[in-house]
């Protein structure tokens, strides 16, 4: 479904990216972990539209994407949920996830309207928060606020940016619940997070980033037997 072919990126002159190789099958979650300032969200900002490569190519079912706007993307299927959630924090629960389907205000309100059940169906917690403004959610609500606005969409490939930070163990097992659960409901995922072994754990493959390369790539099993991924990421030997 995703196919980033040797990806080069910079700020101001510093290498963000160098190189990069990386592949999403349609149906899989793909886990791409590593430390702070490794690229990961570069990365996922490149697929969106919202940094432009230097160099390489992304094809998202066999077009080549790089350099579309980023409205454009969306269009064709790719929704990202922002590190942070981003949400507009003064709009209410209902409105922010009105937004998500901007692009699709042409079409039949009932169609909206099925997805916006559709979220509150996966997301009950918000079902009772629809009038409240999102800037006083907790931040477990927040993150599911930001994954139904995402889906509002109704996109093919979904972009998470570590959506397990800040977030109490419990939440964070909800939500990685969530992203199986929309895995096998059709939705492929790209997830971007520094908690490895929750992200290790619910993927099909894995890629190691560090200093905007790829260093490590295969299965979750390869990845946690690998003394070298271990000692870096999980802080452990095997």
């Amino acid at each position: 479904m995703l196919r980033i072919e040797g990806v080069s990126a910079a700020y101001g002159g510093i290498r963000a990216l160098a190189e990069v190789d990386l592949e999403v099958g349609a149906g899989e979650v793909v886990a791409l972990i590593g430390a702070n300032g490794a690229g990961k969200t570069t990365l996922i900002h490149l697929v969106s539209g919202l940094v432009k490569p230097s160099s390489g190519k992304i094809r998202f079912q066999g077009r080549e994407i790089h350099g579309w706007a980023a409205e454009r993307i969306v269009a064709q299927g790719i929704s990202q949920v922002p590190e942070g959630r981003l949400l507009f924090g003064p709009l209410t629960v209902r409105e922010n996830l009105e937004l998500g389907a901007f692009r699709r205000r042409r079409e039949p309100p009932h169609t909206v309207a099925a997805d916006l059940e559709r979220v509150l169906t996966l997301f009950p917690v918000l079902a009772d928060r629809l009038p409240q403004r999102a800037g006083t959610l907790s931040g477990g609500e927040q993150q599911m606020l930001a994954i139904g606005r995402a889906l509002m969409a109704r996109p093919v490939l979904m972009m998470l940016d570590e959506p397990s930070l800040g977030l109490a163990p419990l939440v964070v097992r909800a939500i990685m619940e969530t992203i199986q659960r929309l895995r096998r409901e059709g939705t492929t995922v790209l997830l971007v997070e520094q908690n490895a072994r929750a992200a290790l754990a619910i993927s099909d493959r894995a890629y190691v980033l560090q200093n905007g390369r790829v260093r490590f790539e295969g299965s979750p099993t390869a990845l946690l037997a690998s003394d070298r991924v271990c000692h870096a990421y999980l802080g452990e030997s095997v």
